[in-house]
């Protein structure tokens, strides 16, 4: 005979959760997870800070630039060149290191620089005494030609996610040298008709082996032999003359511009030292030959301090066609 299990009248049907074990909860507040939760707030919120700070000193940076590069181009607008081809000819009367020079990293014919934009990669010694402290830095600038000036526009990263930005510039007879901390923090920079306007503009004359038609007698360039492989230039704008070696190596390019007459910035004073850029790696570039390596250095009392290395990623020529 088949029995029948049968439930009491007051039973109730078993449930899934009467035979799961019920987990710890602690009574009080946890202390470690509130830690953490606030440690990530902190951190996001420095984080937030630091792009902050970062998007308004870019922002500060770039209409300081920005100002520059207007006063550059407005000045090189007003005084176009009339002369837009270079004309061997005139190199008839040049020192012979110096004609070499010019037939080899000239074409024929070829149109004079009005401007130039580049762009450079290398490295940066903050320090100016032993052992020497190399930042990677990258920059870029513009070259006006008529009337002469450049704005380099640098940024040098000196630590992790800190960067110092460097304006070197010179506009309409007016030197500039400006470093800033993340753009936002200035950092005794320097502006003027003096010392700093002369500096800026020997380094403009120095550069020129960058845009070689500047280089040329009706650039206003003028030259004198100094021996066989050496040469001075001479250079005025406006009220400043500058004087600077060029020595020539075997193949007759550049290799070496030398200068007595620039001035370093020392704990914001100017003080009078020899200067001198050194070139390498010539290569072919709109026309011209043009050196894409360089080193500058001060030449101080306590011996050879080079401070800027660097490569051309760069160059964007604007000529008459």
């Amino acid at each position: 005979m088949r029995t029948e299990n049968k439930k009491a009248p007051g039973d109730s049907p078993q449930m899934l959760g009467d035979f799961v074990v019920p987990s710890y909860v602690p009574n009080g507040t946890n202390t470690l997870l509130v830690v953490i939760k606030w440690g990530k707030i902190m951190v996001v919120t420095l984080v937030l800070a630091a792009v902050g700070l970062g998007l308004w000193g870019h922002s500060r940076w770039l209409k300081k630039t920005e100002a520059l590069v207007h006063a550059l181009e407005q000045g090189a607008t007003a005084r176009a060149t009339r002369s837009q081809r270079y004309d061997d000819s005139e190199l008839a009367t040049l020192p012979p290191v110096v004609r070499r020079y010019l037939l080899q990293v000239l074409n024929p014919n070829q149109p004079l620089v009005r401007k130039l934009y580049l762009e450079q990669s290398g490295t940066f010694n903050r320090s100016s005494t032993p052992p020497e402290i190399w930042d990677p830095f990258t920059a870029k600038q513009l070259v006006v030609t008529k009337r002469p000036g450049f704005v380099w526009d640098a940024s040098i990263l000196m630590l992790p996610g800190v960067s110092v930005r460097v304006v070197d510039a010179y506009v309409a007879g007016v030197g500039t040298l400006q470093p800033s901390v993340i753009g936002l923090f200035d950092l005794g920079g320097i502006a003027g008709t003096g010392e700093i306007a002369r500096g800026e503009l020997i380094r403009y004359v120095a550069e020129s082996v960058w845009y070689p038609t500047a280089l040329l007698p009706s650039q206003g360039m003028q030259w004198n032999a100094v021996d066989a492989n050496t040469a001075q230039a001479t250079f005025t704008d406006g009220p400043i003359t500058v004087n600077l070696l060029f020595s020539f190596n075997a193949s007759g390019l550049v290799e070496r511009i030398h200068s007595t007459e620039r001035s370093a910035l020392v704990d914001g004073t100017m003080v009078a030292m020899p200067w001198e850029v050194r070139v390498s790696h010539y290569q072919a570039h709109s026309g011209m030959l043009v050196p894409l390596q360089a080193e500058v250095a001060w030449l101080a009392p306590t011996g050879r301090m080079p401070y800027w290395r660097g490569k051309i990623e760069k160059l964007d020529y604007e000529m008459p066609r």
